[in-house]
């Protein structure tokens, strides 16, 4: 055993000391979260939103010193503080029953019997409540701390997680899509840098880094005929997407809305073909883009917002076709970038290019119930998002030139219609997509500009559950001794050019001049058949002719012959029996005339 250890030590040796197992002391849970808490401010304001009024009384100090547990454990704990300071004992602390108070010595006879238990209080002190024990907590205030119940319930009714926050980074733009998992376990985030990132709470750790990246390519549904003018008789959009989103009941079903001014349901069992092709409804004939669609809860209506303006819904049902039931004309002054609907499909919330936000009821359409102003939105993808119990819907801000808000997260009330929180995501980034997850009850915002992008997770660890709270716990793996691995090196001296035998000069001559290319060398004649486009020196290349050619039957004499003998030969027969040139001009000019010259270099 003293071998083995000794043996261990100097192996130990060899490595650097971050190596191995070291032994420390585990970090909390308190200490992981107070590291992802947010800023002063915004867990001040927080505070406000989801803790009780307790915490808005009481002081920092008293509020930095309480771990993190729920907020009825916190209320408990401030008033047991109350109760012990409201209470201080001018004579000291006294520990069991009361003293008994002087008075008169009874006599002996009187005193036989012995006394069992504390001594009965004196006469007089029991009618003043002043001077009686308190046990339990202290009673509530009377009077105006009604008003204070009655606030302290109202903020703590909505209970937003947004205490702590952590940021999923990796996009270089800002981040425009955004898709989460229905358990919770894994969010796809897409960008303007062309790539989508996958991230998973269950493998992550606290580094947050996403386990893929992929750059998607064009088209898996098939593409339309630009050329055919009816879009109903296209297979498939013409024109670049704007908006999806999947049939809440039907996993294999799809909405699209296209810049070609069309919405098509698809099939993704089918890439080929789409199952309904929708026309907007439009004042003039022409190709208006749709900017954004939406499902209701049950999958029965469909919401289509146009780039003229207005607000256009389908409801699915045997015959229907590409009239719209409910049609709003200018329900926005700009383009509609979001279209929400609530659960009970009576409400749907409209947001804009033209930074607003409406809330509308379907019933009566002539005019929205609400319109928030102040929402400045430069991007096509800002959307909407309800709560899960659709007590609150939120949405994104971006961030202006001159404004100094910077992006911003906005919470309304669904009933009274009415801000209830602000909370700041990012000094210099716009917020464009927001979730509020229903198992997890984490809040997800997109951010980014035009260098940089990220997903922000907000979460509460007393009201939140799974999600981040698993990555954030989770330390990263250090490496250990049996992770080490040394580089290989291969030790060959010959292959350094210092050591390298520098071929002779005459080595290199003659390996040139066996190189019929660097050499320049002329081909030599071919003996034999020819080959590769060459004639051989061969009579023939068939036998047959060889034999004949051999057995002078096949005599070759143009090689021995005179070229103007073999032409003059011919002459005569040309005169007698002419028959291409002569017989043309036989009529008119029986007789050739030739041209006389004139020079005089011919005369002489």
């Amino acid at each position: 055993m003293e071998d083995e250890a000794e043996i261990y030590d100097g192996i130990r040796a060899q490595f650097p000391p971050a190596f191995g197992k070291q032994q420390k002391s585990q970090t909390s849970l308190e200490a992981i979260h107070n590291a992802t808490r947010r800023s002063a401010t915004a867990a001040a304001a927080a505070a406000a939103a989801s803790s009780p009024s307790v915490f808005k009384n009481s002081d920092s100090k008293t509020n930095e010193a309480l771990p993190s547990v729920s907020s009825s454990s916190k209320a408990w704990l401030d008033s047991l503080r109350n109760s012990k300071s409201s209470n201080p004992n001018p004579n000291g602390s006294v520990i069991g029953p009361p003293r008994p108070p002087p008075g008169p010595v009874p006599d002996k006879d009187e005193d036989d019997d012995v006394m069992v238990g504390p001594p009965p209080p004196p006469p007089g002190l029991g009618d003043d409540d002043d001077n009686d024990a308190k046990i339990g907590p202290p009673r509530p205030p009377v009077g105006p701390s009604s008003d204070s119940d009655e606030e302290e319930g109202e903020d703590n009714r909505y209970r937003i997680p947004m205490s702590n926050e952590i940021i999923l980074k990796g996009h270089t733009k800002i981040v425009s899509a955004l898709a989460i998992d229905h358990s919770g376990s894994r969010v796809l985030s897409g960008s303007y840098d062309y790539t989508v990132r996958m991230f998973d709470f269950q493998g992550m750790n606290s580094r947050l880094q996403s386990f893929r990246q992929l750059e998607p390519f064009e088209g898996e549904f098939i593409k339309g005929d630009m050329y055919i003018r009816d879009l109903k008789n296209t297979k498939g959009h013409i024109s670049g997407l704007t908006c999806g989103e999947w049939h809440p009941k039907t996993k294999e079903t799809i909405l699209t809305s296209s810049e070609d001014g069309s919405l098509r349901i698809w099939d993704v069992n089918d890439f080929k073909s789409q199952k309904q092709v929708i026309k907007p409804k439009l004042a003039r004939p022409g190709r208006i883009p749709v900017i954004t669609c939406a499902w209701d809860r049950e999958g029965k209506c469909i919401a289509g917002g146009i780039g003229d303006g207005s607000i256009q819904i389908w409801t699915l049902k045997p015959g229907w076709g590409s009239r719209p039931d409910i049609y709003i004309e200018k329900s926005h002054s700009d383009d509609i970038t979001g279209l929400k609907f609530s659960s009970d499909g009576k409400t749907l919330l409209s947001r804009s290019f033209d930074g607003s936000l409406k809330v509308w009821d379907l019933r009566q359409i002539k005019a929205p119930l609400k319109v928030f102003d102040d929402l400045p939105n430069n991007y096509a993808q800002t959307n909407i998002a309800f709560s899960p119990d659709e007590q609150l819907f939120l949405t994104g801000t971006s961030v202006e030139k001159e404004s100094t808000s910077g992006g911003l997260l906005c919470f309304y009330d669904s009933s009274k219609l009415e801000l209830v929180q602000r909370v700041g995501i990012s000094p210099s980034c716009s917020v464009v997509q927001c979730a509020w997850h229903p198992r997890l009850n984490q809040i997800f915002a997109t951010s980014g500009d035009k260098s940089q992008g990220g997903t922000h997770v907000l979460y509460d660890p007393t009201l939140s559950e799974r999600g981040a709270l698993v990555c954030v716990a989770r330390a990263p793996r250090k490496k250990s001794v049996d992770d080490f691995e040394a580089p290989l090196v291969i030790h060959n001296p010959h292959a350094l050019p210092l050591f390298r035998d520098q071929p002779s000069r005459k080595r290199q001559r003659e390996k040139i001049l066996k190189d019929p290319i660097k050499s320049h060398k002329p081909e030599l004649p071919i003996n034999g058949p020819g080959h590769g486009g060459r004639v051989g020196t061969t009579k023939g290349s068939l036998l047959t002719q060889y034999l004949l050619k051999q057995g002078g039957m096949i005599k070759e004499t143009w090689m021995e012959e005179d070229p103007r003998e073999a032409i003059l030969k011919y002459a005569d027969v040309a005169s007698k029996e002419p028959k291409f040139i002569a017989p043309a001009y036989a009529q008119t000019q029986p007789e050739p005339v030739f041209a006389k010259s004139d020079s005089e270099d011919e005369e002489k």
